[in-house]
């Protein structure tokens, strides 16, 4: 009976109870149901994790795309200055691949169109566009338009633009609050701008109000006096090393200087995202349980059915343990089963995603038109192990019963 390898004649009884069930169609059934919960659940679980991965990588890249990895402030903002010896020291530093200076504040831009309230930002045309990525990448215009002669030039985003009907080459006026008192009472500074390019950002609350003009503009708006900036902003080049990097530039400027990176000021944002993804994650995980369940029914079925059987096979010199193994095994070979087809289901949906993006979203609604998918390696294996956790888990019970059968009291009134 082959007893000298026990492990193969376990496995080789456990397959022959799966695969030959002539008389046990109810159970048989029952197991095919516990493949298909199980396969199931893994599917789900590759492309619903893939899609958050998705959807967390598209919303970092637009957020990095208008926004620095790290910027640097100061605890006195009189200090802070575009000089190039502060760019050369900031540079300077291992891991960081650009600096620019940049000016910060809120205005409002009239045009014929209508009013509307602008986050003003003064950036170095020379140096903003390594820093940020959606200057590089404009709808309409160039940044080399907003230090052309003669009237200055704004760049606006593409909401701001379709909601005021404005095109490169179109007049608008920046209302700062920067004016002066006369006989008339107060007066807003007024300065005219010409449109020098539009962005497309991805994220509404940037290509609707958010607007980018020279640092010298934006001096003469706000009236501040020359070499006066809010930060420098810098990339780094891995974005989850930005807080180290941060803490190196930090500790080269010395007081008051100090830095803040992408993660910090996003932290609320990412923080509701990977909560979101654990909670789905344990939601589809409950699929896989119940296939599980159905596991346990199958297996405590097949035990009744085969008392007769297991009552023979301890007669004839099989142990507790192996009676035991032989049942786990089944369990296990149906949750691999089950698995192996989940990964082939939820990876084929998540490549076909990812390759033709067939399912669209309502523009304007979310911050992408298509739904995003980004595969992790991490992620796959913690399905995975999951999955063939629970369904070993599954199995213990009904084996343990297995293994407790008297093969007299099994045998008495056959």
């Amino acid at each position: 009976m082959g007893m000298e390898k026990p492990f193969s004649f376990e496995l080789f009884v456990a397959l022959r109870y799966l695969f030959s069930r002539r008389k046990q169609t109810f159970i048989y059934v029952i197991s095919l149901m516990s493949i298909l919960g199980v396969a199931l659940g893994v599917g789900a679980l590759v492309v619903v994790l893939g899609v958050y991965n998705g959807f967390s990588s598209d919303m970092r890249d637009k957020i990095l795309g208008a926004n620095a990895h790290a910027i640097v402030m100061s605890h006195l903002p009189a200090t802070l200055t575009d000089e190039p010896g502060m760019l050369r020291r900031i540079n300077a530093v291992p891991g960081v691949t650009g600096s620019t200076p940049f000016l910060y504040s809120e205005v409002m831009l009239s045009a014929a169109g209508g009013v509307k309230g602008l986050v003003l930002r003064g950036i170095d045309p020379a140096t903003a566009p390594g820093v940020l990525s959606m200057l590089r990448q404009l709808e309409e215009g160039s940044v080399e338009r907003l230090s052309a002669e003669g009237t200055p030039g704004i760049i606006i985003g593409l909401e701001l633009a379709r909601r005021l009907g404005l095109a490169v080459g179109d007049r608008v006026n920046l209302l700062s609050p920067s004016g002066r008192k006369g006989a008339a009472g107060f007066q807003p500074r007024i300065v005219p701008f010409e449109i020098a390019g539009v962005f497309r950002c991805g994220l509404f609350e940037y290509d609707s109000s958010l607007a980018f003009v020279t640092l010298d503009a934006a001096r003469d708006v706000l009236g501040l006096p020359a070499g006066r900036v809010t930060g420098i902003e810098l990339t780094v080049d891995d974005v989850y090393k930005a807080d180290s990097i941060g803490m190196a530039v930090e500790a080269k400027l010395g007081a008051p200087f100090y830095v803040r990176n992408w993660m910090e000021m996003n932290a609320n944002l990412f923080a509701a995202l990977k909560l979101e993804k654990i909670g789905m994650f344990i939601l589809l995980t409950i699929v896989v349980l119940i296939g599980s369940f159905s596991i346990v029914t199958s297996l405590v079925m097949l035990v009744m059915e085969k008392t007769r059987d297991i009552a023979i096979l301890m007669s004839m010199g099989a142990t507790r343990g192996m009676i035991r193994r032989i049942f786990m095994l089944q369990g296990t070979i149906i949750g691999a089963v089950g698995t192996i087809l989940g990964y082939a289901l939820g990876l084929t949906v998540a490549l076909l995603l990812q390759k033709y993006q067939f399912i669209e979203l309502p523009k304007g609604v979310y911050t992408m038109d298509h739904l995003p998918v980004l595969l992790t390696w991490t992620d796959n294996i913690i399905i995975g192990i999951s999955a063939m956790a629970l369904c070993f888990l599954a199995t213990i019970y009904p084996a343990r019963q297995a293994a407790r059968l008297e093969p007299a009291e099994a045998l008495r009134y056959e």
